[in-house]
């Protein structure tokens, strides 16, 4: 069976491989397939978002009585992230090469450090605290980000 750790780290690295693929092709220049991987990314790391802030976190609450913790951590994060990712939008509507390049940076330094501490302190946490429900939260998830799960 695939942990919450195993499978939340795996939806990272798909987000990262969409974000990189927009840096790509915005540093390039070829605004058109820059939006689109953007949207792309956005909608991948949304989905990721909504998944922990609507499955995951709320049972981690649940079962730990922490509200006030990690969890609140994160979705203030993820509220910077999303900031940040509307204005690298804006800058590709714009064609500001420089600003969308500064945002992307912004926006990887808070990815890596946000997946970082989800992926070392917080999944792993979840996985111990929500061992009797994991399979069937694992499940949720996967479904919610639409990934498939291997034995």
């Amino acid at each position: 069976m695939t942990s919450i750790a195993e499978l939340m780290t795996h939806d990272h690295r798909s987000c990262d491989h969409d974000f990189a693929r927009a840096e790509t092709l915005a540093a390039k220049g070829d605004w058109p397939a820059a939006t689109e991987a953007l949207n792309c990314f956005a909608a991948s790391l949304e989905s990721h978002f909504r998944a922990e802030e609507q499955e995951l976190f709320p049972r981690f609450e649940a079962a730990t009585g922490m509200t006030q913790g990690p969890t609140e951590v994160m979705r203030g994060e993820h509220v910077e992230m999303r900031a940040t990712l509307d204005r690298m939008s804006s800058a590709l509507e714009r064609r500001d090469a420089d600003e969308f390049a500064g945002e992307a940076e912004t926006l990887l330094i808070m990815m890596q450090q946000h997946n970082m501490r989800e992926e070392n302190i917080l999944y792993p946490m979840c996985d111990t605290r929500l061992g009797a429900q994991r399979e069937e939260i694992v499940n949720t998830l996967a479904l919610r980000l639409n990934r498939k799960l291997t034995a």
